[in-house]
């Protein structure tokens, strides 16, 4: 249900609104209606940032121990004893880079898979543009990127790597990774509504995931068929791209990051679409 018509009484100068169901294209929430409803959109954003640090002991720092405990493991196992190459720079650089866009990337698609099932309260009760949940998840995960990023470029710098103009590329990856993270949550979070069993599937594809994605290994070691296979997912030129942003890799990853941004749209698409044309039964299955 989305409001159709606005009717204004002449005589008392009362705002009426009409729900009725939609059809067609016109499931999807259009920009007018998101521009409407932003205070709530701004609202949930803070309340999702207010939760994830509340009655914690380590508040903002888990936003650094997680891409920081997977350097090390990754360090250990994969630098010391498997003997991986990192392209010229050292490997804690190399899989701490790769770590710190993953950490919000899995993050995302671990809380927002959930979100519209455990904001059950607001979603039978009151209208919103429901897209609103999952997004409102994934801004929430921006203020940990951005503490872990400010971590990850001062530990290159305490290592003596030198900045470069090259970090300018770093908003237009982390848009990329968004639109992405927020396509997949988008259509996750509205299967979750009706099959529960998103919540136990996720946790398994995120660690599959995680391994089809160089951030223990340079995509330069695949072959031909396999690097462009791994092109496809949208994490894999994000990941090399943090790498040459940051560290100044020497093969620029260009042609990879085109192929993650227009995987990125196409996920956007399918789940946004999606969500859209299931959210009117949100409130009868919550």
């Amino acid at each position: 249900m989305v409001p159709a018509t606005t009717e204004t009484s002449a005589g008392r100068g009362a705002i009426t609104v009409r729900l009725e169901p939609t059809r067609g294209f016109r499931r999807l929430i259009g920009p007018a209606e998101l521009w409407r409803y932003r205070d709530v959109a701004v609202q949930m954003a803070v309340r999702d940032i207010k939760v994830r640090y509340r009655q914690t002991a380590l508040g903002a720092a888990w936003a650094v121990l997680q891409p920081v405990g997977t350097m090390v493991v990754f360090t250990i196992f994969f630098g010391h004893v498997a003997k991986i190459g990192s392209q010229g720079v050292p490997y804690w650089q190399f899989s701490l880079a790769g770590a710190v866009p993953w950490a919000f990337f899995s993050n995302s698609l671990l809380l927002g898979s959930d979100s519209v099932a455990r904001n059950a309260a607001l979603v039978s009760k009151i209208y919103f543009p429901r897209i609103f949940i999952p997004t409102a998840t994934l801004v929430a995960g921006l203020l940990d990127l951005a503490i872990a990023v400010a971590i990850l470029l001062g530990s290159v710098l305490v290592a003596g790597v030198d900045p470069s103009a090259r970090l300018l590329v770093l908003p237009l990856l982390v848009v990329i990774m968004f639109v992405s993270a927020l396509g997949i949550t988008a259509g996750l979070s509205a299967v979750n509504v009706r099959y529960r069993d998103v919540r136990y599937v996720v946790p398994f594809a995120v660690q599959l995931w995680l391994f089809a994605t160089p951030i223990a290994y340079p995509s330069t070691l695949l072959g031909r068929p396999w690097r462009t296979l791994v092109a496809l997912n949208p994490m894999a030129g994000i990941v090399e791209g943090f790498r040459w942003s940051v560290l100044g890799t020497a093969a620029s990853p260009w042609n990879m990051i085109g192929v993650s941004a227009a995987s990125s749209l196409v996920l956007l698409a399918i789940g946004v679409f999606y969500f859209g044309r299931v959210e009117r039964t949100f409130a009868d299955l919550v």
